[in-house]
């Protein structure tokens, strides 16, 4: 059986200043979300599905189509009333619920083992393949899932702090925890984060991360339902509030309903968080072609 690839496209790109994920950044005007589904599609992917707001799934439908029919695709969308019937919400909220909130809208699409991506990060070729394989030899109806870890000095921008999922792992490559960690850069040489008390902390160079790269199996998708849930009635009247992957796994994991094993990976992540990543962004995928690891045309 195939998996597929769900990729979040929902965020409206706050503070890159506009729809990052439709940015040509490659030498013929690819997005990064192309070398994602190209390398996908190598690595034995069998379907996509785009996660994005009702606002611009026009144009995501003109998206697919240069697909050409190399991979199923499908759209599913995300929107702040995407609440269980009975619970309520702040009427100052002005986007949705956060990345595993995303996830669960592509439950009535999903039926087989899934990665879960950012649409605006590029994660590497190696990455695609490690965890492809993983997620071939993954039983449908059991709870192990996988996590692509990423080595935090490999995961930074240049231009401003980003988020990241900082992980704790046990000798077995299996993840014991993992928190949702803001703001982090390097400064004065060390790579730090800054804490929900405003006070900077130190990661070691080499912490894995998360970079929203997870595979899981479809029961991920009932366990997330009764979560958020849980998550509404703590939190459904903050309007800030998200319903983050991390939070969703570490519960799964503290309460032993499910192992998460860490693929560890050298791969150097790079994206557009801010619009002054964009310059190096381009470059850097104009030497991928260069090298070869991508055509002249992705498709």
């Amino acid at each position: 059986m195939k998996p597929t690839l769900l990729l979040m496209a929902a965020g409206m790109g706050s503070r890159y200043g506009g729809l990052k994920q439709l940015d040509g950044v490659g030498p013929h005007d690819e997005v990064i979300m192309d070398y994602s589904v190209y390398d996908a599609l190598r690595a034995g992917f069998g379907k996509v599905v785009f996660v994005v707001r009702r606002s611009f799934e026009k144009e995501f439908e003109i998206f697919a189509r240069r697909f050409g029919g190399n991979i199923s695709c499908d759209i599913v969308l995300q929107e702040i009333e995407n609440v269980p019937e009975g619970y309520s919400y702040s009427p100052e909220r002005t986007k949705p619920w956060g990345t595993n909130h995303a996830v669960m809208m592509a439950a009535p699409v999903i039926r087989e083992p899934f990665a879960v991506l950012n649409a605006d990060d590029y994660y590497g070729v190696d990455s695609f393949r490690i965890l492809a394989a993983y997620l071939q030899s993954v039983a449908v109806e059991q709870d192990n899932y996988c996590m692509v870890g990423f080595q935090v000095e490999n995961t930074l921008s240049e231009t401003g702090g980003v988020s990241r999922g900082v992980c704790e792992v046990n000798d077995e490559q299996r993840l014991s925890g993992v928190v949702e960690r803001h703001q982090i850069q390097r400064v004065n040489g060390q790579i730090r984060y800054i804490d929900d008390g405003n006070n900077a902390v130190i990661l070691a160079g080499g912490t894995p991360v998360s970079m929203n790269m997870w595979g899981f199996t479809p029961g991920y998708f009932t366990h997330s339902e009764r979560l958020f849930e849980d998550f509404l009635r703590a939190n459904g009247h903050n309007p800030t509030a998200e319903f983050y992957i991390p939070y969703a796994v570490n519960e799964l994991i503290q309460s032993r309903t499910a192992t998460v094993r860490v693929l560890p990976t050298t791969s150097q992540w790079f994206g557009v968080t801010y619009r002054e990543d964009r310059p190096a962004v381009v470059q850097r995928l104009a030497q991928l072609h260069r090298d070869g690891v991508y055509p002249e045309q992705l498709f």
